[in-house]
């Protein structure tokens, strides 16, 4: 164990720019740690306390954030202003009440999109990187916040460094350093030292933070961690804060729309009322009231409230999201692009048997296998790796060949890459005798042998027809001196035999297939494996294959005759990662949302390229970082789960969404009308506001809803037209029981100013929230879809409030007088009627209404764009930066 430094001389990290100009040896020193045992858990404890952890953004719930969003609203601001100068010229009281309402909103909607951030706080405290370090001698998996500096960490293809490395040992390795350099092609690493002062895209015995292994494997010691690296200073200058998604454009646009409407009726409303001689301040406040009357002030809130809700409840069922507004994307999702292995397969992949080929024995074949693994030591132990290496060293029969293995020595590794599909070792045995030892993908192998045995094809096709993975083995001597090996040396080779794998299809998996079905969406297999393999496992599952293609047989069409292909073809088979991208790509420029699940290196690519990128708790940390959702099991089941709670989740808040662009413009537009002939304002501007506060309340309950079966089977997408369209058809029905309660107050009742805005403001506050019940469902009647007991409860509740509140001790406060016992007779008939109009408004609306279909393409590429640039993560900044909800 590496002595701990002595309490008066603390361990100094020397920096990555150091680091570069000393030896192996040196750093090693400097650092006091040993190579070979890394550091012990006391002293990892005390460097821990020392440097912090090793994180560059954490999200963080932080109150004043979200109070400056609530309080950047241009309307609240002239609200305000308005208040005070009311206050000013003396009306006081309505200074006063205006201002505690204008609070009680605000207020809300802090809670509420205070509690999402929080919601999203724990979701980000969820997803985690690891990394392999030597510790106490031992390779052990940790959370890549938890390395400090002298801490010995292993590198392989597919992880993003964790910190800033100086490299110990080293074989093959590169790197990309894209993020940090802008350089787009890998970078070779060695264990050179170079000068001090050196530039950063030249530290070749260096391994950076945030950069991605994309060959190779190696081992470094951490010389800086988080903001210390030189990944940490560059993203402390910038803002990483992501682009808006589709759904927050979405968002945007109808919060437009609402504002020029506002906008309109505003004007109007205050030029008409100062035409009449109204007073000045009077008009002010009623028109600037009647645009916080139409304007849904608590959007954000119910959005926030409904995607931290969902969040939670996805958590329940393994789904994490790195930003809560995904969880709307991944709702929209209506075809799948899947790897095979540990979705549609239980991914517990067991060692078969060997097939000789020639003279060789099955007992040959699987040793030569077993010594053609990068790191046979890591792979006995399950400590990472290849999943088909730990296999094949978990089998009985790899007992009986460990002392035969010590008989070997490995002299030099190959690693295994996408490009070849196959990993090399120079070993020697006993004797002296040198040998190439190559294992990877048949058709790649067996395209390098010089001649293949008669019949050796008919078994790997048999194979394959199983549903059997397999691997070939070949050999060949080398000079008895020999000591490195490359990609030049796998050729000439002799085909010693086959290794056959078993993975067996999931027993649910077939279900969840139907589910994803049943939601509309197609889903479509793509893998490394080869076709006939994926085809068997997707036939044994009711998956009905259309087609398959093979990697080249894509990388052989346009981007034109991809798209036609993609629509008769279930698997693809043996892609590389540039293929995968190419097929999402494709898939995108037509209609509907494109999801792509893989954790693998080689699916980074097409994780990017998705509209939603998934990946697992298990991936490798490119894929996991290239991904927007992260499953906690690799489960289809928990993935149309999330699907089906995306859908809920934007139905909900399209709920709202109409509700506002329906009776509040409705009652509004009353609101205008009512003020031309009437000798009176028909309500104060107070009185407008504490409705739409009492109003809005009672629509927090709306993402608790429960959502129509038939509301989940398809994707929904934001129709700025279709919403436009509900306006004008609900609004006017409003306006209409509006006017008969002008008409009942006035020649009915005889009502004076206070009874008549008394009269109004019940039963506009009584029509405009118990219409939900009609706009929440597209069954008639509506009676046949039943609401949530919250959303009823608060509904029912906040009627109730208004109903009494002209009977209470603020009446006079508020401007009210008590109403009487017949008004609430009328009352009643006018809900009911207002809502059978609604009813037979529903029927010609959505009988009449034809949704356009998506233009092809419409959204896609700016949707891409918006989701991708600004992303900036890495495995060391564990959680993501800051994402409020919309």
């Amino acid at each position: 164990m590496s002595a701990p430094a002595p309490a008066h001389e603390p361990v100094l990290a020397p920096g990555v720019m150091s680091a570069a100009a000393l030896s192996r040896e040196e750093v090693l020193r400097e650092l006091r740690v040993g190579a070979g045992r890394g550091l012990g858990s006391e002293e990892v404890a005390r460097r821990q306390a020392r440097f912090g952890p090793n994180a560059v953004a954490t999200h963080r719930a932080r109150a004043f954030p979200v109070l400056r969003h609530q309080l950047r609203s241009p309307l609240l601001g002239l609200l305000v202003a308005a208040a005070v100068a009311s206050f000013l010229v003396g009306e006081r009281s309505d200074a006063v009440i205006i201002g505690l309402i204008v609070s009680a909103s605000v207020g809300l909607g802090f809670v509420n999109e205070y509690r999402a951030e929080q919601a999203a706080e724990a979701l980000h405290s969820q997803i985690r990187h690891q990394a392999v370090a030597l510790r106490d001698g031992r390779a052990t998996l940790v959370d890549v916040t938890a390395l400090v500096p002298g801490d010995v960490v292993e590198l392989r293809l597919g992880d993003v460094v964790p910190a800033d490395l100086r490299l110990l040992e080293a074989t093959g390795l590169e790197c990309d350093e894209s993020v940090l350099t802008g350089e787009s092609l890998p970078v070779d690493k060695n264990l050179a030292a170079v000068a001090a002062g050196t530039p950063l895209a030249e530290l070749s015995g260096c391994a950076l933070m945030g950069t991605v292994v994309r060959s190779g494997v190696a081992a470094g010691v951490v010389v800086a961690t988080g903001a210390h690296t030189e990944f940490g200073r560059i993203a402390a200058g910038l803002d990483t804060h992501p682009l808006d998604t589709e759904f927050q454009v979405g968002l945007r646009r109808f919060s437009l729309l609402l504002v020029y409407v506002a906008g309109a009726l505003t004007t109007s409303i205050f030029v008409i009322n100062v035409a009449l001689h109204k007073p000045i301040i009077d008009a002010l406040l009623f028109s600037l009231a009647i645009a916080v009357g139409i304007t849904p002030q608590l959007l954000p809130a119910v959005v926030s409230t409904s995607l931290a809700a969902g969040s939670r409840r996805m958590s329940r069922r393994k789904v994490l999201v790195k930003r809560l507004v995904c969880i709307e994307d991944l709702g929209d999702v209506d075809v799948l692009f899947t790897d095979k292995t540990g979705t549609l397969t239980l991914g517990r992949i067991e060692y078969m048997r060997a097939v000789p080929v020639g003279d060789h024995r099955a007992e040959a074949v699987l040793r030569w296998g077993l010594l053609s693994t990068e790191d046979a030591a890591r792979d006995a132990h399950d400590v990472g790796g290849n999943p088909l290496d730990q296999a094949l060293w978990r089998s009985p029969a790899a007992a009986g060949e460990r002392a035969e293995l010590d008989g070997y020595t490995r002299v030099a590794v190959l690693p295994f890459d996408h490009e070849r599909r196959m990993i090399s070792v120079l070993v020697r045995d006993g004797d002296g005798r040198s040998s190439l030892v190559t294992k990877g993908a048949p058709e790649t192998v067996l395209d390098r042998c010089v001649e293949v045995p008669p019949g050796v094809r008919d078994a790997l096709t048999a194979e394959f027809e199983a549903g059997n993975r397999v691997v070939a083995v070949a050999t060949r001597p080398l000079a008895p001196g020999a000591r490195a090996v490359g990609p030049e040396d796998e050729r000439g080779l002799a085909l010693a035999g086959l290794l056959v794998f078993l993975d067996p299809p999931k027993p649910d998996a077939a279900t969840a297939l139907r589910r994803l079905a049943d939601l509309g969406v197609a889903v479509k297999v793509v893998t490394g494996d080869n076709a006939a393999v994926a085809a068997k496992v997707c036939q044994d599952l009711g998956l009905t294959v259309a087609g398959a293609m093979t990697g080249g047989e894509v990388d052989a069409l346009d981007d034109a005759r991809l798209v036609e292909a993609i629509t008769r073809t279930t698997v693809f088979a043996r892609v590389s990662p540039e293929a995968k991208a190419r097929i999402v790509h494709a898939q995108r420029r037509s209609r509907g949302g494109v999801a792509f699940l893989g954790d693998g290196v080689n699916d980074a690519l097409a994780l990017h390229a998705a509209d939603v990128g998934i990946s697992v708790d298990s991936a490798t940390d490119v894929a996991k970082d290239a991904a927007d959702v992260i499953l906690l099991e690799k489960d289809l089941n928990v993935l149309a789960d999330g699907v089906v709670e995306g859908r809920r989740i934007f139905a909900n808040t399209i709920k709202y969404v109409l509700m506002g662009t329906s009776s509040n413009f409705g009652n509004m537009a009353s609101a205008a009308g009512a003020s031309l002939f009437l000798p009176f304002l028909p309500m104060l501007p107070s009185q407008i506001l504490l409705n739409n506060l009492l109003y809005d309340s009672s629509q927090l309950a709306i993402p608790t809803d429960n959502v129509d079966e038939e509301q989940l089977r398809k994707p929904s997408h934001w129709d700025i037209a279709f919403i436009r369209r509900f306006m004008i058809s609900f609004g006017p029905l409003s306006s209409v029981f509006d006017f008969v309660t002008f008409g009942v107050m006035l020649w009915v009742f005889h009502s004076g100013p206070a009874q008549f805005r008394s009269g109004w403001f019940v039963e506009s506050l009584a029509t405009q929230t118990l219409v939900i019940f009609a706009i929440r469902t597209r069954r008639i009647p509506f009676l046949r879809s039943h609401p949530s007991l919250p959303l009823t409860l608060a509904a029912l509740g906040v009627v109730t409030v208004g109903a009494v509140l002209p009977a209470t001790p603020l009446a006079r406060t508020l401007g009210f007088q008590p109403l009487p016992g017949a008004f609430f007779a009328t009352l009643i008939g006018m809900i009911l009627a207002y809502l059978a109009l609604i009813e037979i408004g529903k029927r010609l609306f959505y009988g009449a209404a034809v949704a356009a279909p998506p233009v092809p393409g419409r959204y896609a590429g700016r949707r891409h764009q918006r989701r991708r640039a600004g992303r900036f993560s890495t495995a060391a900044h564990r959680p993501t930066p800051a994402d409020g909800p919309p």
